[in-house]
C-alpha cells in the first residue's frame, strides 16, 4: 500500500479536472444546500475524496462508493468510508471555494478553513485552546485557525470531540505558514499547507504526500 495521500484544490479547478458522479444519497444532500457555492463545494469534495482514494488504491474513482451513515440517527452523514475498500480510511473537508481529501491506512482526518489577518475570536479561542496554546497564539487569528483545523482533523480521526478540544495540547507545534510542511505530534503526522487565505491540515498515522489540483 502506498503512503497516505492528501489532495486539494480550489472548487472550480476540482470540478473541471476531476470527473465522476455522486451516489443518490450524496446528490440528495447536495440539493439541500441553499447557496450555490456551498453545493458546489460539497460536490467537489465528495468527488475529490473518490479521486484521492482511487489514486492510493491504483483503481478508478468510478469503482468506489463513498458511504456516510450517522450512528445516532441513521442519516447519510458522519464519518465517510469506502464500501469497496473499508480497510482504507478517508476524510474530506470543504470551505468556501476550496476542498481537500485524504486517504490512507489507519486513522486519517483533514480540515481546511479561511483565516484572515487580524484579532483572534475570543470565544473560539476559549472553546479550542489550552492555556499553553492561548499563550502561543496570542491575538493572532491565523494562529488560532491553524490550531482549530488541526483539532478538527483530529475530530475527524475520531480522537476528539468538539466539546473536548482543550484536551489536546498542540502547543509544541509551530504556527508558521508553509507549503507541504510535515510535523509530528505524539505519533501522529500533520501535513499542512496554505492556499491564499485557506489553512489546511491532514493528520495520518504515517507521513502523507500532498498533491494540489490546478497547481
Amino acid at each position: 500500500m502506498r503512503p497516505p495521500l492528501a489532495v486539494a484544490g480550489h472548487t472550480d479547478d476540482v470540478l473541471e479536472m476531476v470527473g465522476g458522479s455522486l451516489s443518490a444519497a450524496e446528490r440528495e444532500r447536495a440539493e439541500r444546500f441553499t447557496r450555490k457555492q456551498d453545493r458546489l463545494d460539497f460536490v467537489a469534495a465528495h468527488l475529490l475524496v473518490r479521486h484521492c482514494a482511487a489514486e492510493l488504491l491504483g483503481t478508478r474513482a468510478c469503482m468506489l462508493t463513498v458511504v456516510q451513515r450517522c450512528d445516532g440517527c441513521g442519516q447519510a452523514h458522519g464519518r465517510p468510508w469506502l464500501a469497496e475498500a473499508p480497510e482504507v480510511s478517508i476524510s474530506l473537508a470543504h470551505t468556501s471555494g476550496y476542498v481537500c481529501a485524504v486517504a490512507g491506512l489507519g486513522r486519517v482526518g483533514v480540515d481546511a478553513e479561511h483565516a484572515t489577518e487580524g484579532p483572534a475570536d475570543e470565544r473560539l479561542a476559549a472553546l479550542a485552546l489550552t492555556p499553553a496554546e492561548a499563550t502561543l497564539v496570542g491575538d493572532d487569528n491565523r494562529g488560532l485557525i491553524r490550531q482549530w483545523v488541526r483539532k478538527e482533523a483530529l475530530v475527524k480521526r475520531g480522537e476528539l470531540t468538539l466539546d473536548r478540544l482543550r484536551e489536546a495540547d498542540l502547543s509544541a507545534l509551530p504556527l508558521d505558514d508553509g507549503l507541504s510542511v510535515t510535523l509530528e505530534w505524539q505519533g501522529r503526522h500533520f501535513l499542512e499547507w496554505t492556499a491564499g487565505t485557506v489553512i489546511a491540515s491532514a493528520v495520518t498515522d504515517e507521513p502523507a504526500k500532498l498533491r494540489l489540483i490546478g497547481g
